[in-house]
This record gives C-alpha cells, structure tokens and sequence, in this order.
C-alpha cells in the first residue's frame, strides 16, 4: 500500500509541476531553474530534475554526515521521467492563452505539488533530494517546514535568475504559499495513509 501512494503522489506531483510550467505565469524557483537550463543548455527539463538531485543527495550526505541517499535518485529519475512525460500530454492538451485560464492552470499546478508532495513523503520510501532537503533543514535548525522550504525556494530563485528561467508572478506565489500548501496537508495526507495500512493489515491478518 506504500508503494502505491508512493506512486500515486509522484504522479500528482509532476502533473502540478507540468501545469505551473504551461500557465506562463512562473513556475517554483526549483522548476524555474531546470526549465531555465534545459533552454539555455540542452537536455530536457526530466534530465535537469536528475542532474540536480544526483548534486543535492551529495549535500545531504554532507549535512547529515552519512552515506549518500541512492534511493533518492531513483525517485529523482521516476520524477524526471513523469515532469516529461506530463509535459508533452499537457502542452498537446492545455494551452491557457487567457489571465484567467493562465491562473486557473497555476492554482491546480500549485495545489496539486504540495498535494503530490506531502503524499508522497508519508511513505517515507526515498523521498525526492530536493524534499530531503527541506526535513533535513528543519530538523538540524529545529524550524518548521514553511520555513526551511521558503528558504530552500530563495537559494533556487537567485539560481534561477542567473539561467533565466520562467520567474514570475507564479514564483512569487510558490515561495510565499509552496511550503503552506505542504504544511497544510502533511497531517491529512498522514491520516489517509495510515487508514490504507491499518486496513490492509486487517485484510493481510483476516486472510491468515
């Protein structure tokens, strides 16, 4: 049942990152940064996603002072291959050519990362290095996850700036709003998941 919502929020996640990237309105400092290298550098956006979580599993290796976390680069490589494979569906599918279509396209994108994020997390099966990050932050300055996401979203802003990436108004949104919507659904997403298990471990004990 792990593995499922694992899955379930990895694909809930790369379907809100792909509809912040199609509105045009700015997408998170992260994404920003890995649309603005996959423009100006090459590869695709899915290839950056990997490139950048092999570097990051590497400083959360030095900050936790512990062996690299390689099963964070699978979710990585799971990640970048559904950041792609959502892109090419929605830019076939969506194209917001009005404000309001642009912030109807924003809002689900932005709602459905923090949503697919804190699903995902619950699982606590090799979450993404960048979310890695962002416990690792909290626990070593003992704040909450609003404010070590915030603070990883400003280090990728000034990064994305530097490879021109899509900043905008949406960027604004997801640094002032990405780690609220996180924070609002941790403990609901908790609670789903732990009905799933306990209920499928009554299923697994009935069938014994």
């Amino acid at each position: 049942m792990k593995m499922f919502c694992y899955v379930i929020g990895i694909l809930i996640l790369t379907f809100g990152i792909s509809f912040t990237i199609q509105s045009d309105l700015g997408t998170s400092p992260f994404d920003a940064l890995l649309v603005g290298l996959s423009k100006n550098v090459g590869l695709t956006v899915g290839s950056w996603e990997i490139i950048i979580a092999f570097l990051l599993i590497c400083c959360n290796a030095l900050l936790k002072r512990e062996r690299p976390e390689v099963l964070g680069l699978v979710t990585a490589f799971i990640t970048g291959i559904g950041i792609d494979l959502w892109l090419f569906l929605v830019h076939h599918l969506i194209t917001p050519e009005l404000m309001y279509s642009k912030i109807l396209c924003f809002g689900i994108g932005l709602v459905a990362i923090g949503l697919g994020t804190a699903t995902y997390l619950q699982t606590n099966f090799a979450p993404i290095p960048i979310d890695r990050l962002t416990l690792i932050l909290q626990e070593l300055m003992k704040k909450t996850l609003f404010f070590s996401r915030t603070l990883i979203y400003f280090v990728f802003l000034i990064l994305a700036i530097l490879f021109k990436g899509p900043i905008g108004v949406g960027t604004i949104l997801t640094v002032c709003f990405g780690g609220l919507i996180l924070h609002f659904f941790i403990p609901y997403t908790e609670k789903v998941l732990n009905r799933f298990i306990s209920h499928d471990a009554k299923e697994k004990n009935h069938s014994i």
